[in-house]
């Protein structure tokens, strides 16, 4: 990188302190930090919602799998993904909008305590919290090498920079600083990877590499499915992603619940799922075409980097590395502010009962705080791990095998085709779920062979069918629970009287 790459860099990172200090006027209490009070555009809550979805993991992880297998990194990733949040745009976005408008719920978790009882939601928020300090280190990996392997920047002090910068608009502006910074790298990454794609073409001397190509790579890179990506772990991988976007990824129900009402919040859902299922076409059409420019790579996870340094002049190369680093700060800074309402309204007042009487302005500085400490855990695991080995093995062997089992009755709580299953179902679901993938990633290590579809397919299918067996065996349905569910149907006619959500 040169003095212009840097120049780029540099001036982004201003650019989203800025913002969020910008944001920090339109927040006064914990209902703005959280949800944006309600008054975020569909347009802006559906950018926020698909660039906080993935992060410099596509640029690593995803884009050596890219380079290695091809076609089927799309078809079992992005493609998912996107077919999954439409689905939810019918069925769940309008839903996680009206618990806000209709209970007042500032975090994805609150409204657990009433439709299953406390104890249900502890087990998913702490268990469910754990968890994402752990993927969120994942990310910050991820970037750091991207910026070590540009800039020969050291993957210690990568973290800490590209951690810092996202911890200042993250505490100081909450939800909508969220919102807008990933706005504003919605347009970066548009330039960024637009330009990859352009140098391609440029490379190629045309369009016509996008089918050209596949005749000269091996004939396995255009299969939908190739090396360790069966039908099996494609619809396992299906079910996880219609969950983990729908609100399993707790982040990502916070847009919805930002949006005005319901029908907003499926047009966000709606606009998600379009750019779902085009813009990772752009991005990985030149990583399918990367073993043509930059063959023999010792290590496919540097693919991206080798074809940036390749192709792309200066100046270029600071906007594409700001482009990745747009993608992970979206998804830190969305999971630091729904992590810090789940601390806020969820766990806190449970451990400590003089939460509840604290006053406005206590409860902002204490989601400040908390916001602050999960960045800085999540930093330090990353440094720890020192970025090596750790991206697509936490992403796919951790995290996507354990948030859909998290996210079963957390998503199909909302449904009202569940509503014979209560506690008992949601508990066992999570424990039963967790239980089998832990026994699978021991047996891994210690000698078994367990593939990565058995790894991400048995546990959610064991939290599945546990969660609608115990709901029909054992029946835990009650007038309140239904009352729940059925409010979620419509939105309110009158969206200013809400109510407290009681608990069981």
């Amino acid at each position: 990188m040169g003095t212009l790459d840097w120049t780029v860099v540099c001036g982004y990172f201003f650019v989203m302190v800025a913002i969020g200090v910008w944001s920090k006027r339109r927040v006064s209490n914990t209902a703005d930090f959280f949800t944006a009070g309600g008054r975020m555009p569909w347009w802006l809550s559906g950018i926020s919602h698909h660039m906080s979805g993935y992060s410099a993991v596509m640029f690593v992880g995803f884009a050596g799998e890219a380079y290695r297998y091809g076609l089927t990194v799309y078809v079992w990733w992005a493609l998912t993904i996107g077919v999954g949040v439409g689905i939810g745009a019918w069925l769940l976005a309008p839903r996680w909008n009206r618990l806000r408008t209709k209970y007042n719920v500032a975090s994805p978790l609150e409204y657990l305590a009433r439709r299953y009882n406390v104890p249900t939601q502890q087990v998913i928020a702490w268990s469910g919290s754990l968890l994402k300090v752990v993927d969120i280190a994942a990310k910050w990996a991820a970037v750091s090498l991207l910026l070590k392997g540009f800039a020969g920047v050291p993957v210690e002090w990568g973290i800490i920079l590209i951690g810092a910068v996202t911890m200042v608009y993250s505490v100081i502006g909450g939800l909508w600083a969220d919102a807008l910074t990933d706005f504003g790298q919605f347009i970066i990454q548009a330039v960024a990877g637009l330009a990859m794609f352009g140098a391609v073409i440029n490379y190629f001397g045309g369009l016509s590499w996008m089918w050209d190509m596949w005749d000269k790579l091996p004939a396995a890179n255009s299969e939908p499915l190739a090396g360790p990506y069966t039908m099996t772990f494609f619809l396992a991988l299906f079910l996880i992603k219609t969950l983990e976007y729908n609100g399993g990824m707790w982040n990502l129900a916070q847009r919805y619940m930002a949006a005005p009402d319901g029908s907003a919040a499926r047009r966000s859902a709606m606009l998600s799922s379009a750019l779902w299922l085009v813009w990772p076409l752009v991005l990985f059409l030149p990583m399918w075409a990367a073993p043509l420019i930059v063959p023999g790579i010792a290590n496919p996870d540097n693919a991206y980097v080798a074809m940036g340094q390749a192709m792309l002049p200066a100046g270029i190369v600071g906007l594409v590395l700001a482009g990745f680093f747009s993608h992970t700060m979206a998804m830190v800074s969305s999971d630091a502010n729904v992590i810090s309402a789940v601390i806020t309204r969820d766990m806190l007042p449970k451990i400590w009962k003089g939460a509840d009487r604290l006053s406005e302005k206590a409860k902002l500085t204490g989601a400040r705080l908390t916001t602050f400490l999960f960045i800085t855990a999540s930093m330090l695991i990353a440094i720890g791990t020192n970025g090596t080995g750790v991206v697509i093995k936490i992403v796919v062997d951790v995290v996507a095998a354990t948030v859909g089992v998290i996210g079963i009755p957390l998503i199909l709580g909302l449904l009202p085709w569940f509503r014979r299953s209560g506690p008992a179902a949601a508990l066992s679901s999570v424990l039963l779920g967790l239980g089998v993938w832990a026994t699978l990633f021991i047996s891994s290590k210690n000698g078994v062979t367990v593939t990565k579809e058995q790894l991400v397919a048995w546990p959610i299918v064991v939290s599945t069918v546990t969660y609608i067996a115990v709901g029909l065996l054992r029946p835990e349905r009650t007038t309140a629970r239904d009352e729940l569910i059925d409010a979620l149907e419509a939105d309110p006619e009158d969206e200013t009287e809400t109510r407290a959500v009681p608990v069981d």
